[in-house]
């Protein structure tokens, strides 16, 4: 066997994965990905529900089941990094630039998963606004309850945003400094 032989059959061994089964790949991963982005999508509308019915319980289920699928969405998205590489692209290869250079091999369905998946995500970024907003009112109104329920001011006592405080009335001041002088 002459060295020009094995050079020849070793290319046809590193075609390995049809660019089909590629394709069908990538089709699968954003089908995945759109699926996760639901799944979180009622996590937020169940922190919602959670939070306007003071369920402390449920806020916490809901928030730890988040960082579960958080966590599986990060493993989905790296599978799909690597498969942007594998069909030419680069890891950060946007959808659309992987759909352009592949041209005539993108079939309607991964249009379709892809369109999919950037209205799931959009939804999801949509929920997320509507949660931070609620949970910041929350935030605000449980702390106006507890200034109330103990008697502290309205507005919490720090250091003067202005750089000076207003002088208080001249009756009391230095007493301490006076008795112990």
């Amino acid at each position: 066997m002459s060295m020009m032989t094995r050079y020849e059959q070793e290319p046809a061994a590193r075609l390995g994965v049809p660019t089909g089964a590629l394709l069908d790949a990538l089709h699968d991963a954003l089908i995945s990905e759109r699926k996760l982005l639901d799944d979180l999508i009622g996590q937020m509308r169940r922190q919602r529900t959670a939070v306007a019915s003071d369920d402390i319980e449920s806020v916490n289920e809901s928030t730890f089941a988040t960082h579960r699928i958080l966590a599986t969405l990060g493993q989905a998205r790296t599978r799909r990094r690597q498969l942007n590489i594998l069909l030419g692209g680069s890891e950060e290869c946007t959808l659309r630039e992987l759909e352009d250079m592949l041209g005539d091999q993108v079939e309607t369905r991964l249009s379709d998963a892809r369109l999919r998946l950037t209205q799931a995500a959009d939804l999801l970024t949509r929920e997320v606004g509507m949660n931070r907003k609620l949970l910041r009112e929350a935030l605000t109104n449980t702390d106006q309850h507890v200034r109330t329920l103990v008697g502290a001011p309205a507005v919490p006592s720090t250091y003067a945003t202005e750089g000076v405080a207003a002088p208080t009335s001249g009756a009391s001041r230095g007493v301490l400094v006076n008795r112990t002088a």
